[in-house]
């Protein structure tokens, strides 16, 4: 890989994890209702398992999916139902300091599971393959997950920073109600683009 195509990818890969997503929300909510030591196996669960994720849909998985059309429409199902889900908890959560007892943060594996049924992670795992590793050799699509565990370090810390950040004013259990539900609300936004009319796999790849 050339100086200036590692260079594309980089900043490729550093704007589409750092941007609003439902990764990125999640773990702004987790920074707020559990602190940053309490997030580390769900940042962990990004920073790996989407890297994962993009070598394995790199090295063919999508291949398995053209073969049964209906899969994409069934990805599409599980991803609405499990966002939803995950927003009620959001929305739901305890304050922090009832939070010790009576919840609990996204474990390492449900993290990195949950890159499976994020619409914006296969967005941008077929992107950047497509963009960055046409060839679809092994050492090209090593490059691409390789470049994307490096900014899923980046952007993985600033989120969970600054959802412990915005603890300080959280304070108050009404207010922080108010701030779980609004993150609730933001991450049920983020499908909007999969239920825009569309084929099966377009709904999954804006």
């Amino acid at each position: 890989m050339t100086l200036d195509l590692f260079s594309a990818l980089a900043g490729f890969a550093l704007v589409t994890v750092i941007t609003p997503g439902p990764n990125n929300l999640m773990l702004m909510a987790s920074g707020a209702n559990f602190g940053f030591s309490r997030t580390v196996p769900h940042m962990l669960g990004i920073t790996l398992g989407f890297p994962c994720m993009v070598l394995l849909v790199g090295l063919g998985v999508m291949q398995l999916f053209d073969l049964w059309r209906p899969s994409y429409l069934i990805l599409k199902v599980l991803s609405v139902i499990y966002l939803l889900y995950l927003a009620w908890k959001i929305a739901n959560a305890a304050p922090p300091k009832d939070a010790k007892t009576e919840g609990k943060p996204l474990t390492f594996v449900q993290s990195a599971a949950f890159q499976w049924v994020n619409p914006k992670a296969w967005s941008m795992a077929l992107s950047a393959i497509t963009l960055y590793a046409t060839s679809r050799d092994f050492p090209a699509v090593l490059w691409v997950a390789g470049v994307y565990v490096a900014v899923s370090v980046i952007s993985t810390i600033s989120w969970t920073v600054l959802g412990q950040q915005v603890q300080r004013f959280l304070k108050d259990p009404g207010t922080l109600r108010k701030f779980n539900i609004f993150m609730a609300v933001l991450l049920v936004a983020t499908l909007i683009p999969v239920l825009w009319p569309g084929d099966e796999q377009g709904g999954l790849a804006r």
